[in-house]
Order: structure tokens, then C-alpha cells, then sequence
């Protein structure tokens, strides 16, 4: 069985979407499919995809190309904020097993399995087209491997330490900026810093290394989630990592660094997972950020966060999807 995958990464779009696409790669593979990777994007990317077939084409606007990629394939696969529908409508014409993921009804897709994990999405934000099936609800988030079984994450009476993840490129800075601010108010803090593999602060954020402050790159998905577990708290920008940290249950502050963040941060704010602090540029997302992280330090806040966040997102979303795809339940 040989799935292909259609997606982008790189500068100004981050590495969410290869990040779903392994996810749902490692799920084939463990009932012996084949993946393959056609990536619109920066070849940096190579790293998280490890030792898998990779080709790196403009697949959006090359319609030709693209065309002969689909062939000689048993299921496509496409996660893309650009695609047009002519994409799709090519690949609904030779292809009986497709997914295509999709965060905000972006188009009428033709055909296929439509997967949206995104927290509060419900079926009826979709308008019913014949021959299409939809997956929605966290209970279908493709999380990696190392997501898929989580040991219990224990939670301490206080904050002694503190997680910092901003993504792949952290184009806002944001990381550094939370950093100073930390240091200033909660210099005791133990913080666990995450650098992307896009970063452009890696040398700023080095020389700021310390005892307390201990930085992490080119992190795979065992020792992030290890991180998770061990972080009393952990603040992040609003993508595919929000699913992560609800998985372990690692309580959270979520700062908004794209607009196509701002559907998770207030979902999972409102689903009482995660404490959405705002805007990256707003004048009082630090103010907030610093005021939940005062109310986070009580243990009962902390306990109902962490119970929400593992309720759900339990992990299994890959496996979900690729049965469906398949024809199971």
C-alpha cells in the first residue's frame, strides 16, 4: 500500500502540517504501508521526516507535475492552506482513497475524507456534500508516535518549572520575549526552552543558557513529550503542539502568533484546557499571561486543566483516520 503526501513547510508557514502528515505516515506504516512525501517548501525539512522518500516540488501550481505524482499511488494525502481546488478536483478524478485535511472549510472539496481535528469544530460546520465523509473533533487529531501512549503526568503543588515552545520559526520573537519576561518576575523558575529548527534567535537564546534556563534543539517527538511531562506548565503559540500538550496534559498559556491560530487558542481557552493570553502584538498579552500564570499556581486549577486537556485528546486520532480511510470503523 503506498501513500503519497501532498503538503508545505518552511519560512512564514512553519512545519504544522508536516508535523500532521508524519503523524498519519507513522499510523500506514505500522500496518506496513509506504509513504511518500511531495513538499512545497524549505528542504530543512528533511530532518523531521527522518529517512522517508521526499521530493520537494512546487506541487500547487505545477499541475502537471503534480498529476504524474498522484499516479502509480494508492491513497493521497493533502494538508495545505494554498492548494487550489483544482488540485483536488485532479486527484478526485484517478484516486479512490483520499484525505484531505482541512482547519477552516477553506473549499468544497470534491470528494474524499475530509479530517478536521481542530478543538470545537463540530460536523455542522460543514455543509454535506455527497461522496464526501468528515472526520471532526479532536478525537481525530493525528498526533506522532510518541503521543500515541502517555504515562500520567504529575502534578506539583506549585510551579517549579516551565516549558517554552513557540514552533519551528518563532518569526515574532516570541520566545525571547517570554523568556525576559519570566526571568524578571519568576527568576527561581526552572524553564525548559524550546529552539525551532527554523529559528532565527538561536544565538540570543544560547547566550542566555543557564542553570535555569536550559535549552533544547532539534528536538524529536519522545523528548518533547518528555518535556511535556516533566513542565509544571507550559506557554506556547496556538498550532499543532496545543494537541500535544493537551495529550499529556501539561496545562498551558496560549499566545496567537497567525491568524490561523486564533480557532485553537479560544477553543481550547473555552474548553478550559489552556488560558489564552491574546494577540502576539497586543498591548496586554503579557499583562494577561502573567496574571493566569499567578492563578495557575494553585494545584486545583492545574489538576481540572491537565484532566480536561488527556479527556480530549487521547492519542489515537492517527489510527482513527487511517482506519476510516481504509474502510473500518
Amino acid at each position: 500500500m503506498k501513500v503519497k503526501f501532498f503538503t508545505e513547510g518552511g519560512e512564514n508557514i512553519g512545519i504544522g502540517h508536516i508535523t500532521r502528515c508524519l503523524s498519519l505516515c507513522q499510523a500506514f506504516e505500522e500496518i506496513n504501508g509506504q509513504c511518500q512525501f511531495v513538499i512545497r517548501g524549505n528542504k530543512e525539512l528533511c530532518k523531521i521526516l527522518e529517512n522517508r522518500e521526499i521530493k520537494f516540488l512546487d506541487w500547487i501550481n505545477e499541475l502537471d507535475t503534480f498529476e504524474k505524482e498522484i499516479s502509480y499511488s494508492d491513497i493521497i494525502v493533502i494538508d495545505s492552506y494554498l492548494a487550489d481546488l483544482k488540485n483536488y478536483e485532479i486527484v478526485c478524478k484517478s484516486r479512490k482513497k483520499t484525505l484531505f485535511i482541512d482547519d477552516f472549510n477553506r473549499l468544497p472539496y470534491p470528494c474524499g475524507v475530509i479530517l478536521n481535528g481542530s478543538i470545537g469544530v463540530e460536523e455542522e460546520f460543514y455543509s454535506k456534500r455527497k461522496g464526501v465523509c468528515y472526520l471532526v473533533s479532536t478525537k481525530y487529531i493525528p498526533l506522532r508516535k510518541p503521543f500515541w501512549e502517555v504515562g500520567e503526568k504529575k502534578i506539583n503543588e506549585s510551579i517549579k518549572s516551565v516549558l517554552i515552545t513557540f514552533g519551528g520559526e518563532d518569526n515574532q520573537n516570541m520566545t525571547l520575549k517570554v523568556l525576559e519576561i519570566l526571568e524578571n518576575k519568576y527568576n527561581e523558575l526552572e524553564k525548559f526552552v524550546v529552539i525551532g529548527s527554523l529559528s532565527k534567535n538561536r544565538e540570543k537564546l544560547r547566550n542566555l543558557a543557564s542553570q535555569k534556563i536550559r535549552l533544547f534543539e532539534n528536538l524529536d517527538a519522545e523528548g518533547m513529550k518528555n518535556l511535556m511531562l516533566k513542565a509544571d506548565i507550559a506557554i506556547s503559540a496556538g498550532g499543532q503542539t496545543t494537541y500535544e500538550l493537551a495529550r499529556v496534559g501539561t496545562p498551558s498559556i496560549l499566545i496567537a502568533v497567525s491568524e490561523n491560530q486564533l480557532q485553537n487558542c479560544l477553543g481550547w481557552h473555552q474548553a478550559k484546557f489552556a488560558k489564552y493570553s491574546g494577540w502576539w502584538s497586543d498591548s496586554k498579552t503579557m499583562d494577561n499571561l502573567l496574571n493566569y500564570f499567578k492563578e495557575m499556581n494553585d494545584l486545583k486549577i492545574r489538576e481540572k486543566m491537565s484532566l480536561i486537556g488527556r479527556k480530549l485528546v487521547d492519542g489515537q486520532g492517527a489510527r482513527r483516520v487511517v482506519r476510516k480511510i481504509l474502510g473500518g470503523d
